[in-house]
């Protein structure tokens, strides 16, 4: 049975489709992920999934669980993409209140140190950074020694570092064993953490792969681009079976091809003593999969 399984989800507020016939599953030690724009109907999907709103149609079931069943509660861990806590609440007396709410808490003490928060256990809520309060957010969703985690936008407003930072804290939760649902609309971050994404645009889904599975669905064109150590005529490169294209840009050559074209390119130039300056190839990848699936650009 998958750890989690949406049926034909559907939400509305008011006059406004939320979501709209949304079917996935995840399995067990998945990290499932819910890529989309803001306004896609992820968050509203989630919260369907952790019980926190009642959709209006289709069938929702977490460990064989109705989400509204209060067993649950003691089985999923939830970090909600806002969340605030009272300002003069200190990091331990935060993860001591909740671990409170479970008959089986983990031990708080243990997640302070697993989470990098051991110098800030006695840290008022109001004085920790933005990673800090993020990390503060994923112990408390897993002070209950969950088997589900659902995090919704784990990494938005954090900077570079702490953002990649905290990548390596989802795969450490991922190696305790817990099923992982990662709600987020950063290409890299689908591509560096989930095993499968669901592709969510205007309520609906309309991929489900891997991330590559997903890019392979766009063309494979490549994009070499180099500056030559000597002159180089076009022709020697167009008669390569596999080069589509050459344009130039100042002492730039920018070869367009599929297949094997960067060995033939680079064959070739070292066959006439040619040494390839500054080479870059750019190939097909989340984002250009996004574009095709969609037909816009995620932040359109």
């Amino acid at each position: 049975m998958p750890v989690i399984e949406v049926t034909n989800l559907h939400k509305r507020y008011g006059d406004k489709v939320a979501v709209d016939d949304v079917s996935f599953t995840v399995e067990q030690g998945e990290i499932f992920g819910i890529l989309g724009p803001n306004g896609a109907g992820k968050t509203t999907t989630v919260e369907c999934i952790g019980g926190l709103r009642h959709p209006d149609g289709g069938k929702v079931r977490v460990l064989g669980l109705d989400p509204r069943q209060a067993e649950l509660r003691q089985r999923l861990g939830i970090q909600l993409q806002e969340s605030e806590l009272p300002e003069r609440l200190k990091v331990w007396e935060a993860l001591d209140l909740y671990s409170s709410f479970y008959r089986s808490p983990a031990d708080w003490n243990h997640l302070i140190d697993e989470l990098g928060l051991a110098e800030k256990r006695d840290t008022a809520y109001k004085k920790l950074s933005g990673g800090q309060k993020q990390r503060l957010s994923v112990a408390l969703a897993l002070v209950g020694n969950p088997e589900v985690a659902i995090l919704d936008e784990l990494t938005t407003g954090l900077d570079p570092q702490a953002r990649r930072d905290t990548w390596d804290l989802v795969e450490q939760i991922r190696a305790r064993g817990v099923t992982i649902l990662l709600v987020t609309h950063f290409m890299e971050e689908a591509e560096r953490l989930c095993d499968r994404i669901a592709v969510i645009d205007a309520g609906q889904v309309v991929a489900i792969d891997s991330p590559a599975g997903l890019v392979a669905r766009v063309n494979d064109e490549q994009r070499i681009t180099f500056r030559p150590a000597a002159p180089v005529d076009d022709k020697l490169l167009l008669d390569l079976p596999e080069v589509t294209g050459v344009t130039r840009a100042g002492a730039r050559l920018v070869v367009t091809g599929t297949g094997n074209a960067l060995a033939a390119v680079t064959s070739v130039l070292a066959q006439h003593q040619v040494v390839a300056h500054e080479l870059r190839v750019e190939q097909a990848n989340l984002d250009d999969a996004f574009v095709q699936l969609t037909g816009r650009a995620l932040h359109d």
